[in-house]
């Protein structure tokens, strides 16, 4: 089973991790859409939670660039799951 599969039998909960530059501190507007950085799509809360620190982290010392956690799974089905843990 590799990283990014669910290790639990129940319903996969997809959240998007990525980031890009800010165009201002005060307002989440990017830079440069063409830049912006995709980390990856991963099938809980925990794991995206992982992958944004590690990709916020990497960034540190650009206090413009900035890294989110979309919950795709709330998109995509907008009513709640029982199984959802996420915050």
């Amino acid at each position: 089973m590799s990283q990014k599969q669910s290790k639990s039998a129940g319903k996969q909960l997809l959240h998007l991790v990525f980031g890009g530059e800010l165009t201002d501190l005060d307002a989440v507007q990017f830079k440069d859409l063409d830049k912006l950085d995709i980390v990856g799509i991963y099938p809980n809360y925990a794991e995206a939670e992982k992958a944004w620190k590690s990709a916020a982290q990497r960034s540190v010392d650009n206090a413009q660039m900035r890294y989110f956690v979309v919950h795709m799974h709330r998109l995509m089905e907008p009513e709640p799951h029982p199984d959802e843990d996420d915050e």
